[in-house]
C-alpha cells in the first residue's frame, strides 16, 4: 500500500482511503517555473502510484498566477491532465484529500506532501530541440523533500541516462518477452509505495540494466512496467534502426 509522509504530523499515512474510495490530489502551484513544475510532477507521481494500486484519482491544480502556462508545461513533461479547481465546484464525494505544495505554501486542511525548492535554473530550458523528458528525469531524480540543484551538469546526466535507457529498451524489445522477475517487481512497488521514492526506483533500474543473469526480454518488461510510474517514455525508440 502506498504510504506518504504527512508534513503536518511527520507521520507515515496511507495515501489511499481504506475503502477504496476516490482520492483527490490537489497540486498547489502559482507562477511558472521549475519549482512549480516540480510540485506538479510530484503530484503526477502520486496520481500514477495511486492508479497503479487501483485507487481512482481526481487531480486538481490550484493557484492564482500563470495556471495556463503551468498546465501546458506539466503536460509537455508528461504529467496527467489537471482539472481547474475553480471550475469543478464542491467535489465528487472523495474519501481522501492529499495536497501537494512547496514547503512554504499555506494549503487547506488535509494530508500534505511538501516539495523542496529547485535551485539554479528557475526556468525550464527553452531550446527548440530540448526533450521534455530530460527535465522530468532531472526534476524527479531526488526525493521530494530534498532541495534540488538544477544546472547544466544535472541536465546532461539526465540526458545521457535517458538516451542510454531508450536505446537499451529498443534493443531489448527485439528479444523474446519474459516476465518481470517477482523480486524486481516487489522492489519497484516497495520503492514507489515508500513515499514516492524515485531514487530507489532508478537504482533498481540500473541494477536490472547490468544484471548478467536477467534475459533481455525481462529487462524490457521491467522498464516498461517502471515507466508507468516514472512517465519517461522509455519505449519511445521502439522500432528504431539506429
Amino acid at each position: 500500500m502506498l504510504r506518504i509522509i504527512d508534513a503536518r504530523t511527520g507521520e507515515s499515512v496511507a495515501a489511499a482511503p481504506v475503502r477504496r474510495g476516490l482520492t483527490r490530489v490537489e497540486a498547489h502551484a502559482s507562477g511558472y517555473g521549475t519549482g512549480s513544475l516540480r510540485v506538479l510532477l510530484v503530484a503526477d507521481l502520486l496520481v500514477r502510484a495511486l492508479e497503479l494500486g487501483g485507487t481512482p484519482v481526481w487531480a486538481l491544480l490550484t493557484g492564482a498566477r500563470e495556471q495556463d502556462e503551468l498546465r501546458a508545461g506539466a503536460a509537455a513533461l508528461g504529467a496527467r491532465p489537471f482539472e481547474d479547481s475553480r471550475d469543478v465546484g464542491a467535489g465528487l464525494g472523495e474519501a481522501q484529500v492529499v495536497h501537494v505544495a512547496r514547503d512554504d505554501d499555506p494549503v487547506p486542511a488535509g494530508t500534505l506532501l511538501t516539495v523542496a525548492p529547485v535551485e539554479g535554473l528557475t526556468s525550464p530550458p527553452t531550446a527548440p530541440d530540448a526533450d521534455p523528458a530530460v527535465l522530468r528525469l532531472a526534476l524527479l531524480s531526488a526525493r521530494r523533500q530534498t532541495p534540488l540543484r538544477l544546472d547544466a551538469d544535472t541536465l546532461d546526466q539526465a540526458r545521457d541516462t535517458l538516451a542510454r535507457w531508450r536505446h537499451a529498451v529498443a534493443d531489448w524489445a527485439r528479444r523474446p518477452s519474459r516476465p518481470v522477475p517477482d523480486t524486481v517487481r516487489t522492489q519497484l512497488r516497495h520503492a514507489w509505495d515508500d513515499d514516492l521514492d524515485v531514487p530507489a526506483v532508478l537504482r533498481t533500474l540500473r541494477a536490472v540494466e547490468t544484471d548478467p543473469a536477467l534475459p533481455d526480454g525481462a529487462r524490457f518488461e521491467t522498464y516498461a512496467y517502471a515507466d508507468r510510474f516514472l512517465g519517461l517514455d522509455l519505449a519511445r525508440d521502439l522500432g528504431s534502426t539506429t
